[in-house]
């Protein structure tokens, strides 16, 4: 089985390579901007090993600043890299009520704070799963990436095998039931509002910044797996 998860391993990085090539081409193109926070985003993954939240609203928050300036407010090209570099530690709370708290703490997180598509949520999970708390190591953190791959469902799936390795049977269902319920309340009670508002330019740019750079995490994620796999 070993073997078996060696391979795979090495396939489930080419295939997160073309997801993450197929993205870039589609939601950064030729944008100088958008390659721009793509590449901080990418460069910071494969630097630090890690995904940062803090990072990804920095670039909407910076795209949008471009794009679509509150009015009254012209961009001057000075001191808007500071929202970049906003503070890089997530506020991730420590719990001493045992492990499946810490559990429902980080994927709660996870569910609630990770943008692009299913496959932007590996880089995450690999910093906090592997190099934060040390639940996994590296090569069992590719396996359970490996089983969400030939297994039906997005990649995302990966976090009840996660959460079963880290604390069995318990711990799977408090970390899929925390990586999802957030996303449910965001779809369900923002509903009406995304509807409304969407195509406004300021929330698309914002968007576009954010995607960039969550873009940017999964390509760097595929040089962090690349190298350990």
């Amino acid at each position: 089985m070993q073997a078996v998860f060696y391979g795979v391993g090495a396939a489930v990085i080419g295939i997160i390579a073309i997801g993450a090539w197929k993205l870039t081409t589609k939601s950064v193109g030729g944008n100088k901007w958008l390659i721009g926070l793509y590449l901080l985003s990418a460069a910071y993954t494969v630097i630090f090993e890690t995904e940062n939240v803090w990072l990804f609203l920095g670039a909407g928050v910076l795209y949008w600043w471009v794009k679509s300036p509150p009015k009254g407010i012209r961009w001057s090209g000075r001191g808007t890299a500071s929202l970049v570099l906003m503070p890089l530690l997530q506020g991730a709370g420590e719990s001493n009520s045992g492990v499946l708290w810490k559990i429902l703490l980080y994927f709660t997180k996870a569910g609630a704070f990770v943008f692009g598509s299913g496959l932007a949520i590996v880089p995450f999970l690999y910093g906090g799963v592997v190099k934060e708390y040390g639940w996994l190591n590296e090569q069992q953190f590719v396996d359970a990436v490996a089983v969400a791959m030939i297994t039906p469902g997005p990649v995302v799936i990966t976090v009840g095998f996660i959460g079963f390795l880290v604390a069995g049977f318990p711990g799977a269902c408090v970390a899929s039931f925390a990586t999802f319920f957030p996303c449910y309340l965001f779809t369900v009670l923002p509903a009406p509002y995304f509807r409304k508002y969407g195509k406004h330019p300021a929330i698309k740019a914002f968007v576009d910044g954010v995607t960039a750079a969550a873009i940017g995490a999964i390509s760097g994620a595929v040089i962090v797996l690349g190298r350990r796999s």
